[in-house]
């Protein structure tokens, strides 16, 4: 797991059921994974330059979370145990085309 900076910030919890109180994620992994400042990322989530999703395993996934995280035309997938543990994550990224639409949904 990766916990190298100070700068947690919480997963907006959807309303299929998120833990009391949200999931936290470092900073420093949308940083990384973004290529900007981790200092920057409360910021751009406030302006809504950053957007996330947060949905809860089901099936054989029970006791996991998907994070999804946007910025420009970027999406960052980052799959944690419920102890928060990542687990996985993933980044694809269209350089200068528009996200599809279609990297939206789950």
């Amino acid at each position: 797991m990766i916990r190298a900076t100070n700068h947690p910030l919480r997963g907006h919890p959807s309303p299929s059921g998120a833990p009391p109180g949200g999931v936290e994620i470092d900073a420093g992994i949308l940083a990384r994974a973004f290529d900007i400042g981790a200092d920057q990322i409360l910021g751009l989530l406030e302006e809504k330059a950053i957007t996330s999703r947060l949905d809860r395993g089901v099936d054989e996934d029970v006791g996991t979370w998907r994070l999804v995280f946007f910025h420009r035309n970027a999406r960052l997938t980052v799959i944690m145990d419920k102890a928060g543990v990542v687990l996985r994550q993933s980044l694809v990224d269209f350089g200068d085309m528009p996200l599809p639409r279609s990297m939206h949904r789950p």
